[in-house]
This record gives structure tokens, sequence and C-alpha cells, in this order.
């Protein structure tokens, strides 16, 4: 049950389009209490802490830290807040792996209109929501961990999502509030790792494995 003195969903936003957060704000208005927005995930989970609502709705591709990554540190420390993620992805293994990281909901942005306040009541309610555009293909994701994805530590991920973004080693520091030796440090791990010898061949592994 929602935990604000109405019956009124708590409805945190996130996206890192302003137009797109205004229209689903608008869209959720009359029933829930939309109580913040925010453009990346950095802040998202920041947030997701200080306003402690009953939903998110979360897009997938975010700056600074993408929503896979926020959803899974805000799960570890508030596993009673539901997700939602609505995002332009059709594909069911990005939904699968949306549901592993501690989502209830996965719904498409050309839906939202139609599908979004249905998601938000199914997922406030305990329930799950996913849209029937990915329904078909997820059972059988969900049945098999993804062969190309290496294990990568909760920091390795971060410091991949900046380095693709284009971050430069001082302003990656910054960001995480570590030293930019470290940085470098476990970029080059990273790309030993991974048996990547370049920086763009780093960016393409990101990508393609939804990290940014």
């Amino acid at each position: 049950m929602p935990t604000g003195t109405t019956d009124k969903p708590r409805v945190l936003l996130a996206d890192d389009h302003t137009l797109l957060l205004e229209a689903f704000r608008k869209l959720l208005a009359d029933a829930c209490d939309v109580v913040g927005t925010v453009g990346n995930g950095r802040d998202l989970v920041t947030a997701a802490a200080t306003l402690r609502p009953d939903v998110i709705v979360v897009d997938v591709a975010m700056p600074l830290l993408n929503g896979l990554d926020a959803v899974r540190q805000i799960k570890r420390t508030q596993p009673e807040i539901r997700i939602i993620f609505l995002t332009m992805h059709e594909d069911p293994d990005l939904a699968a792996e949306a549901f592993r990281a501690g989502a209830s909901g996965y719904v498409l942005k050309r839906s939202a209109a139609s599908e979004l306040l249905t998601a938000i009541r199914e997922v406030a309610a305990q329930n799950s929501y996913i849209t029937p555009l990915v329904t078909e293909g997820l059972v059988g994701s969900m049945l098999h961990t993804p062969q190309a994805a290496p294990a990568l530590t909760p920091r390795q991920r971060e410091i991949l999502q900046l380095v693709a973004e284009g971050r430069s080693m001082k302003e990656a520091a910054a960001i995480l509030n570590i030293a930019p030796r470290t940085v470098a440090f476990h970029k080059y791990q990273l790309m030993a790792q991974l048996h990547i010898r370049t920086t763009a061949e780093l960016i393409q592994f990101a990508i393609s494995h939804h990290i940014v």
C-alpha cells in the first residue's frame, strides 16, 4: 500500500529528456503524487533515499549511471520501492535483465499514454506489469542468463559507463569521488578482463550491454 497520507501512490520519475519528464508528470498528475523528477542515475539513487517513493519510473538509458545499475543500488537498501522501467527498447532480453535488477514493471514509451498509469497501479498493489509487446519472448529470456554478459563489479560498471560517455579520467574521478589514477587502473583492468584493446571497443561493449 502507498506510504503517503492519501491513497495516491507516491511516484519518482527518472528520464534524461526534460520534455518527456514533464509529459509524464502531466499524465500522472491526477492519479499519482509525483514527488520528484531527476535526469540521471546518480541523482535517482540520492532522490530515492531522500524522497522514499512508493514507485520509481525510470528509463534504462540514463547518463552518469544507467537505470539498471541505479535500480540495483536502490533495491539493495530500499527493497520495498517498486520499480517500473519505461523505455523505447522492445528487446525481451533487456526486459529480463530489468526484472533481474529488481523491476516489477516494464512499459514501452510509445505505450505510456495507455499503459503507464495501469502499470503504476499494478506494481503499487504488489503485482507485476509487462507491456504486451514484449511478453511473448520474456519467459525464455528469464530462463537463460545471457552468455555474453561478463561479471563486472558495480565500480567497474560505473567507470565503464563514464568512459563510454566520453568523461575524462579527472571528470570520472570527481563524479565518483576517487583518484584519477584509480579510474585509470579500473579502465585498463577492464580492458584486459574483456580482451579489449581500444577505448572505441570499450565504448561499443558498453553500448551492446546497455550500460550506456
